[in-house]
């Protein structure tokens, strides 16, 4: 078996990976990497097969994860058509999607997992690739709970060049590309963020900021463990802030973030704190 991306296939709770593959020898060793780093992980892992049956699927992976079988009795391995969580009549259906990976999280959360590790077969998405990149930005914001981790398996043989560089800019994280993670709070409301964000992953910052427009309260976003941030992915910050009007948008960061932001005039927008100064 090959070897593909493995830092990738070791996720943490709240990553969303795009994954672009080519042939099966790839897609199963990512399966197979994925699969042991989530169990031991202690999460739960589901499967969305597209390419092959779950009946297929289970027929090789099995043998390539020790234990496989007990951990499926079990409940820690659940292996889904994209058909029975991403599709309905044969098109996306984004509420259902969303209500499968819940559904997956609260049997987690019951049966004592550490979150939900989520593989999903892309290819049930190549038929319609502008709508499915709309729904792979929309579902960020499941991650920002950090109760599920997902990659998603991109076949290049099946998607063409720009249908995947349009793929890989609205997941936070990809191969060869800015990391960008990311948390939500509550208290107070606004965002956790770390790693680095550029042209490569604007997109997906983009959505991950979207729901502050609507917080009605003051919203703290905390850029202290951002390395880097452009020009270009600064100016969303002011956007966000632009559109939320009279409610106020604080920033913490540390010098280097706070010089692009002075670059790009958002601090006549929002409020920008040091990091040595909270």
């Amino acid at each position: 078996m090959v070897h593909i991306a493995g830092p990738l296939l070791d996720p943490d709770l709240g990553d969303h990976v795009c994954l672009p593959f080519r042939g099966d020898d790839e897609r199963m060793a990512a399966a197979r990497a994925f699969t042991l780093n989530g169990l031991r992980r202690r999460a739960k892992v589901l499967i969305v097969t597209h390419t092959d049956t779950p009946e297929a699927t289970r027929g090789w992976l099995a043998p390539l994860v020790p234990g496989f079988a007990a951990a499926e009795a079990a409940g820690r391995v659940t292996i889904m058509a994209s058909a029975d969580t991403h599709l309905s009549g044969g098109r996306l259906d984004a509420a259902r999607v969303l209500r499968s990976l819940c559904a997956a999280g609260e049997e987690a959360r019951q049966e004592g997992h550490h979150g939900v590790y989520a593989l999903v077969d892309a290819a049930w998405g190549a038929h319609d690739a502008a709508a499915h990149t709309a729904f792979e930005a929309a579902a960020n914001t499941l991650f920002g709970e950090r109760w599920l981790a997902a990659v998603c398996q991109y076949d290049r043989g099946r998607f063409s060049r720009e249908a995947l560089e349009r793929a890989a800019a609205v997941h936070p994280i990809t191969p060869e590309q800015a990391p960008l993670r990311f948390a939500t709070t509550c208290a107070p409301p606004g965002l956790r963020l770390s790693g680095a964000i550029d042209l490569t992953n604007r997109q997906a910052f983009a959505s991950v900021l979207a729901p502050l427009e609507q917080e009605g309260a003051e919203v703290v976003i905390d850029a202290r463990g951002l390395g880097f941030i452009d020009a270009g992915s600064a100016a969303l910050l002011t956007a966000t802030a632009v559109a939320r009007r009279e409610r106020r948008t604080i920033v913490v960061c540390d010098d280097a973030v706070a010089r692009v932001l002075r670059l790009v005039r958002a601090d006549e927008w929002l409020t920008v704190h040091r990091a040595g100064d909270v």
